[in-house]
């Protein structure tokens, strides 16, 4: 008997240090950054010139979370005993750590002049290691990339000419508005052969892929891991003519001319909170090269492979999640954020969208087929605080993707309703490039077809775009001034003024946004325009004068 129950102490022993001994992720957020104001103080130390032009025409400061994480802080937590540090955030002020628990929670003291601590707090990954209920679903493990549509592609040889029309962004093309100028960021899990697929070869010629990374394998060979990415990307940036290099078909996407960030932030193996953290890592990264559009066709809810990091719906808040805190960020700094709203409209015991679909300043994207009816599996809304999601729907179920180097099938899921999305916002921004991120997402929500009556699972319905246009163009009189005009804008190489009838001769200076002379010289009304085709790209101060008064306009250079 004695011997029986001393085996039963150490089984039980052995249990509990074998629990007490696993390793945990968490979030050690740091108390200030005692060099922020320096850094400030030289903003293209920390954000290129273009990402510094986009602050500027949507009068956004620059503040604390700008400046990068203080680098005598991170090397305490790295040389900490038992601490690896996976992963961090100068926006949030934090990094993303693993370690034992013991260890992790001793760095709350953690000292660099004595008497005073560089952690304000830890958030471990498992909410019940900081005496906090654990709201989230204890179902058993789902598969990896159930979370994402079923991918079953069927060769066809039509094209994705719906996938905009419905949208009607059709206009938008017409008006040569197809994205040229505008730089979008795709996070997604990977992108394979993008390199050599002929679908991609116009991107690849005219430059428009401009780089990427990727977060998972510190790695920068990103075109590689899943095809999903790949996948993603073809609904804005695909582009076959039939005939030509072996195609059969056309297809087109939303955004041919638009330039292209590749981002891998997503584990095609795992599912770990450490996703997240790269994500917000690659958004940092997107906001700091001047990125205007961010398309995120993932979400984290129930899927993690430790049950116990799992989200509950009472998360899904807009504040909670970790990459929803960092969407709400890169809203901030001036960028749209488009996120697909999840493929559990079917599922049980969880209906609902993902993070980062929460955020309030994310424009979430729903499914709908050919037709405009709602796809079963798009997930559900509200947010678990009452706000509509998703905002508004695009195709994704029957929708066409590349699959192949010249071929073109289709696929289901809001993996593909976001991206499409994403190009036609990229589109309408080029047309209207004075407006804020803000602007285009609530001009875009209230052409929904439903945006008097949303519902939980199409929000506001399907965009009008042509309305917009012409709602926006009806009113647009911002390169106008006292019948002084400068177009067009964007412009790529010369830029013509509209002459009032009385006047001859103005002198024309052209200003970066440092207020730095870039050039200056005299027009005349026969001859109304100016070659500015050698200015690097990004936004400028052009300023007319007569002999009587002087206006400025801002204006973009692509």
């Amino acid at each position: 008997m004695k011997i029986k129950l001393l085996l039963l102490l150490l089984i039980g022993l052995f249990y509990s240090i074998s629990n007490f001994a696993q390793t945990e992720d968490a979030w050690v957020y740091f108390v200030d950054k005692p060099n922020a104001a320096t850094q400030i103080a030289s903003p293209l130390t920390i954000l290129t010139q273009r990402a510094l032009d986009r602050r500027t025409k949507q009068s956004i400061s620059l503040d604390t979370r700008d400046a990068p994480l203080e680098s005598s802080y991170v090397a305490a937590i790295a040389g900490s005993t038992g601490i690896t540090v996976l992963a961090r955030s100068k926006w949030l002020n934090a990094l993303h750590i693993q370690g034992l628990k013991a260890n992790i929670d001793n760095l709350i003291n953690l000292e660099i002049i004595p008497g005073i601590k560089i952690i304000d707090s830890i958030e471990f990954a498992d909410r019940s290691l900081m005496g906090l209920s654990n709201k989230t679903s204890k179902s058993k493990k789902i598969a990896k990339w159930e979370k994402y549509e079923k991918i079953t592609t069927s060769y066809s040889y039509g094209s994705g000419f719906n996938q905009i029309d419905q949208l009607n962004g059709i206009i938008l093309h017409e008006n040569n508005f197809t994205g040229a100028g505008m730089q979008i960021a795709v996070m997604d899990a990977g992108f394979p052969n993008v390199d050599t697929f002929e679908a991609f070869r116009y991107i690849r010629e005219n430059n428009q892929i401009l780089g990427g990374y990727d977060f998972v394998n510190r790695s920068s060979n990103y075109f590689s891991g899943h095809s999903h990415g790949r996948s993603v990307l073809s609904t804005m940036a695909g582009y076959l003519e039939n005939g030509i290099n072996g195609s059969t078909i056309d297809y087109v996407g939303t955004a041919p001319d638009a330039e292209y960030y590749l981002f891998i932030t997503e584990d095609a193996v795992r599912e770990v909170r450490l996703e997240e953290s790269m994500w917000v890592e690659a958004a940092e990264r997107a906001d700091s090269l001047g990125v205007d559009v961010i398309n995120t066709s993932l979400g984290y809810s129930i899927f993690f492979d430790n049950t116990a990091h799992n989200y509950a719906y009472a998360d899904m808040d807009g504040q909670t999640a970790f990459i929803t805190r960092g969407a709400e960020v890169a809203f901030s700094r001036g960028m749209i954020l488009v996120t697909s709203a999840g493929n559990e409209g079917n599922s049980s015991p969880w209906k609902y969208i993902n993070a980062p679909a929460d955020g309030p300043s994310v424009l979430t994207i729903g499914a709908v087929n050919s037709a405009g009816t709602i796809a079963g599996f798009s997930s559900f809304g509200p947010t678990s605080d009452g706000r509509i999601k998703p905002d508004v729907c695009a195709q994704g179920q029957g929708a066409y993707i590349v699959n192949g180097s010249t071929s073109v099938g289709t696929s289901n899921g809001t993996s593909f309703s976001s991206p499409i999305m994403t190009g036609a916002v990229a589109c309408l921004w080029q047309a209207f490039p004075t407006k804020t991120n803000a602007e285009i997402i609530q001009y875009i929500k209230e052409s929904g077809h439903l945006y008097g009556t949303p519902n939980d699972q199409e929000g506001y319905g399907i965009p009008d775009f042509e309305g917009v246009y012409n709602n926006i163009l009806s009113t647009y009189n911002e390169d106008s001034v006292d019948d002084f005009s400068v177009y067009p804008n964007p412009v790529n190489n010369n830029i013509f003024i509209k002459f009032p009838f009385e006047t001859k001769k103005v002198e024309v200076a052209i200003y970066n946004v440092l207020g730095k002379q870039q050039l200056q010289q005299l027009v005349n009304n026969d001859k109304p325009f100016m070659d500015i085709s050698y200015l690097p790209g990004g936004l400028y101060i052009l300023k007319i004068t007569d002999e009587t008064s002087s206006i400025s306009f801002k204006i973009i250079k692509n």
